[in-house]
């Protein structure tokens, strides 16, 4: 394949890091001697030929900005072969010879559908603030998401000491305990619920009610919004225990921000590796980082349920309660 022309877009739920994701895709495929067309809104976008070619100027000061100047969107409809074959009509009609793919699990799943299908040449880079993608370390935006949560759990940690309370943090993560875990262990939370683990109320109550009467004063329990709601889990330890307990939802704070200088090092780094690897042929690849090292992995490894080590950090968190 003669590489001349590749598109970028941005998938699914955005984290901080894309921009500058974008910008290394974009400078090192000009560098290359490549056109570069932006696909806005994801999918969507390329279904309905939302395109934009870009240069050197396009991306200019974006390296610090949360979000994704592409804009980013759900788009159901692309699970339809209608759909599908109005994206290849885009890539035909504009002859763009690959794609290069920001996202997270979610996204990969809707490129694999398609690569089997059209048979596109395809790179994506991962880029989630859950960190779910299957074969690789770490992605794009999940050190910003948990410090931006610890940053917020450590002024409510303020406030729970001084007032003697007990508070439920319910962080983002639907099907992935990941963030939840990351910010109890580093901001020394009492207790974590998250979707890989059974919790027991009474028991998180037992706890409490011996902790207190040890005289610790304050509590903070961490919920991933995909184990259970922080109101709910509130109230019941307010009517098992007696003692005032509040909940606080931090929501989509999260997912925007500055990126964190990790952050931004990743998506430099992977953006550089997508256009490396297409221009040596390869597709149908995620990039990534694992044990210290760029590594490629094949977009049906990438899409597998991740495993996290729950146990190990959740046992971890409690000897140091």
């Amino acid at each position: 394949m003669s590489l001349k022309k590749i598109a970028v877009l941005t998938t699914g739920g955005d984290a901080p890091g894309m921009n500058a994701a974008i910008r290394s895709v974009v400078r090192c495929a000009l560098y290359h001697k490549l056109e570069v067309v932006g696909v806005f809104r994801g999918w969507a976008g390329l279904i309905n030929e939302e395109l934009k070619l870009l240069d050197h100027h396009s991306v200019s000061g974006i390296i610090n900005q949360g979000g994704t100047i592409l804009k980013t969107a759900r788009c159901p409809e692309f699970q339809t072969r209608e759909a599908k074959q109005r994206a290849y009509n885009t890539i035909e009609k504009n002859s763009i010879d690959a794609l290069v793919v920001i996202g997270g699990n979610g996204s990969f799943q809707a490129l694999s559908d398609f690569y089997k299908e059209y048979k596109v040449a395809s790179i994506g880079i991962a880029a989630s603030i859950d960190n779910d993608i299957n074969g690789i370390d770490v992605t794009i935006g999940s050190d910003t998401a948990i410090n931006t949560a610890l940053s917020a759990i450590d002024n409510i940690r303020d406030t729970a000491t001084s007032m003697e309370r007990i508070f439920v943090v319910e962080v983002m993560g639907r099907e992935s305990g990941y963030i939840a875990l990351s910010v109890a262990l580093a901001g020394g939370c009492e207790d974590v619920i998250i979707p890989e683990r059974e919790y027991n109320l009474e028991w998180i109550c037992h706890d409490i009610v011996e902790g207190n009467l040890r005289g610790k004063i304050s509590w903070i329990i961490v919920v991933a919004e995909g184990a259970a709601r922080a109101e709910d889990i509130a109230k019941q330890i307010t009517d098992m225990t007696s003692l005032e307990t509040r909940a606080v939802t931090l929501g989509h704070i999260q997912r925007g921000g500055r990126p964190t200088a990790f952050s931004r090092q990743l998506a430099l780094n992977f953006g550089s590796f997508a256009v490396d690897c297409l221009l040596a042929g390869e597709k149908n690849k995620v990039v990534g980082y694992r044990e210290g090292k760029m590594v490629t992995v094949d977009l049906e490894v990438a899409i597998q349920k991740k495993k996290l080590e729950a146990d190990k950090l959740y046992n971890l968190i409690k000897i140091l309660t």
